[in-house]
């Protein structure tokens, strides 16, 4: 099944390619969170850093928080492997958008455009107004990611020790029937619409 943004049910890229919602504790999501946290890590430190660093890392920036109705987690997938994800916090009608991080051998095909193209609409259908999120100085393709995607620099809004650079975006409501979109109350986790992304 196939993952495609937007409300036409039309599909994008690569057939079998799937971006679904997943609990962090999960397999799939630990493969995802590991791959983002030995990139970004190992680029700070510029080194590889070692199986016990990214332990110590996995266990110190839990991401146990992104499930609902406070957190989101979007892993993407084809076939057996994991190819990047997206994470969403959720608090009042502001966002926070984070963990966006597409695997090497998946770079250049638009899917850290993809990724973020989901989370937001995530958060319209949650009623978010406000996203923003924080990166570092050297994460420049992660920047120009989200300037592309119209996020604007902004005044610093957290304490982060490795935030150097703090964004933000007002969201536009979507395009069509958010109605059509919305998953289910007794069913959360359902797959929504015809769009073939797993909410």
């Amino acid at each position: 099944m196939s993952a495609s943004s937007g409300c036409n049910g039309q599909t994008g890229g690569v057939s079998d390619l799937i971006i679904e919602r997943v609990d962090p504790s999960s397999s799939t999501a630990l493969q995802a969170l590991r791959a983002y946290y030995d990139d970004i890590v190992s680029r700070y430190y510029q080194r590889p850093i070692s199986r016990e660093e990214l332990d110590a890392v996995m266990r110190e920036e839990s991401s146990d928080d992104l499930i609902p109705p406070g957190g989101v987690l979007l892993v993407a997938r084809q076939g057996g492997e994991v190819l990047g994800c997206a994470g969403l916090r959720i608090s009042s009608d502001v966002g926070e958008v984070t963990r966006v991080h597409v695997t090497a051998s998946a770079r250049g095909r638009g899917l850290g455009s993809r990724l973020l193209v989901e989370v937001e609409d995530v958060a319209r259908l949650q009623g978010l107004l406000l996203l923003r999120l924080d990166t570092r100085s050297d994460l420049v393709e992660a920047r120009r990611l989200y300037a592309r995607h119209g996020y604007q620099e902004v005044e610093r809004f957290n304490t982060s020790p490795y935030a150097e650079h703090w964004f933000a975006k007002v969201l536009t409501p979507l395009p069509c029937d958010a109605t059509a979109l919305a998953p289910t109350a007794d069913d959360p986790l359902a797959e929504a619409h015809d769009t073939n992304i797993r909410l």
